[in-house]
């Protein structure tokens, strides 16, 4: 009987602290869940404040500049990528005509 009472007492201790932890749980989710809107919400005010204050053109949208934006923004890093890829390419070339002529420099001096 005695341990009954026990067990009983401890499952309500349980329940109890499970209940408490569940609160505190979605209390502090969901703070941080509104600190986190609350954060992107003003960097997409701020976004676009900046956007249309400085980089939209005449009669352009916000939207409509942004979505410019990305696409020069695109077109740039594609640029830089093939920019780099050819000058990859020359210093290579370099390389190998500087070996070449090594070998031959060799070549030259064993006769």
């Amino acid at each position: 009987m005695a341990k009954s009472k026990i067990v009983a007492a401890n499952e309500k201790i349980e329940k109890g602290v499970v209940s408490g932890y569940k609160k505190i749980e979605e209390g502090v989710v969901s703070g941080y869940k509104k600190i986190e809107n609350g954060a992107v919400e003003g960097f997409q005010k701020m976004s676009d404040r900046f956007v249309d204050k400085f980089l939209s053109k005449e009669g352009e949208s916000i939207e409509d500049a942004k979505n410019r934006l990305r696409k020069e923004q695109r077109e740039l890093e594609q640029a830089a990528k093939t920019d780099m890829k050819k000058r990859q390419q020359e210093q290579q070339d370099i390389i190998i005509a500087s070996i070449e002529r090594s070998k031959n420099t060799g070549l030259k001096q064993e006769v």
